[in-house]
């Protein structure tokens, strides 16, 4: 398994991670046209030929064993240029009565833009066969978190202060958003799925010209709702898990139309990219190939990343063995230079 730039080649691939994602997945929506767009624009960005601000780095997690893509992963070098970046604050407003001798605290949530300008890690997918409690399948989902962080390490540069995640909320058996139906929906004439859908089509100017301007006292919403506030799909709890393990924090900021977590950290403080160190490259082909990966390699080109696991640290003088197979699968050759980071 490796991580490599997505290609226009991947189109397929890609549709079809759409497709398994689902309702609620909104930065891949199943729009043939807008994912070719999105490799577009990843291809600019790798190539250099957008704006420093406003580029998107897609990847993809390729199984070499038989060409599939088996998962995806992006970051967003600034969220909130040219669109804006929408989501709940959550707040506490005191109501007091000196004459009654109450006093009360509510909670309340505030529309709010206050990530402008910070870079995003998203559009995280795993295919459900790639997935499971087999260790193999749960570095699959290591593999994809984790790689993003060693490219955020290594070209430092081209990113802000500051990075979020946007974790899937909850949804019900019926896969319905408790907090959609009692909130959103009482403010767009659409049901969830078209709401998502645009959104994820990057057309949110809506959501400013729809929402309320002035806070929502949460105790307006039903009890399941209000439990929806800050909470994560069944399925995103891994990799929410994965981000707090990073340094990754709640800070009380929510989606606005699933109520799911915003997590965030500043970059410098990320586990990953504080950790991560530079090694030089030796080749040996007798090195056993069958060896436990601890270790996470990625390269330290722009238009060719690739990472991958590999099967030992480095060398007390600052040298990093692979096999003739791991040299491959990351396209380096002997007096290169490889990030590594002991997972």
């Amino acid at each position: 398994m490796r991580i490599r730039p997505i290609a226009h080649g991947d189109l397929d691939g890609l549709q079809a991670l759409a497709q398994q994602a689902g309702v609620g997945f909104t930065s891949l929506p199943d729009n043939r046209e807008f994912l070719a767009g999105k490799i577009e624009a990843a291809a600019s960005a790798f190539e250099e030929r957008t704006p420093k601000d406003d580029r998107l780095y897609f990847f993809v997690l390729e199984d070499e064993s038989n060409g599939e893509l088996a998962g995806c992963c992006a970051i967003e070098g600034q969220v909130g240029r040219e669109v804006p970046f929408y989501n709940y604050r959550l707040g506490t407003l005191a109501h007091s009565s000196v004459q009654l001798d109450l006093h009360r605290t509510i909670d309340t949530l505030f529309l709010s833009s206050d990530h402008t300008g910070d870079a995003e890690v998203c559009s995280l997918f795993l295919r459900a066969e790639y997935r499971g409690e087999a260790n193999k399948h749960l570095r699959n989902g290591a593999l994809l978190s984790k790689a993003r962080w060693l490219f955020i390490a290594q070209f430092r540069d081209r990113f802000p202060d500051k990075v979020l995640a946007e974790m899937r909320g909850v949804f019900d058996e019926r896969n319905r958003s408790p907090f959609w139906e009692n909130l959103g929906k009482h403010f767009f004439p659409m049901d969830f799925s078209e709401a998502d859908r645009l959104t994820g089509l990057g057309q949110k100017s809506f959501i400013g010209e729809l929402m309320p301007k002035f806070p929502i006292y949460t105790t307006f919403m039903s009890e399941e709702a209000r439990a929806c506030i800050g909470q994560v799909h069944r399925h995103t709890r891994p990799a929410l898990e994965m981000l707090r393990k990073e340094g990754l924090r709640w800070e009380g900021y929510i989606d606005i139309f699933d109520g799911g977590p915003t997590v965030e950290a500043y970059i410098d403080d990320v586990r990953a990219v504080r950790d991560s160190e530079l090694y030089q490259v030796e080749i040996s082909p007798q090195i056993d190939v069958e060896v436990e990966n601890r270790w996470l390699a990625a390269t330290t080109t722009l238009s060719d990343f690739r990472a991958a696991w590999v099967g030992r640290g480095p060398s007390e003088d600052g040298v990093i063995l692979l096999n003739e197979e791991e040299s491959r699968r990351l396209r380096v050759g002997a007096g290169d230079t490889l990030r590594l980071l002991k997972t």
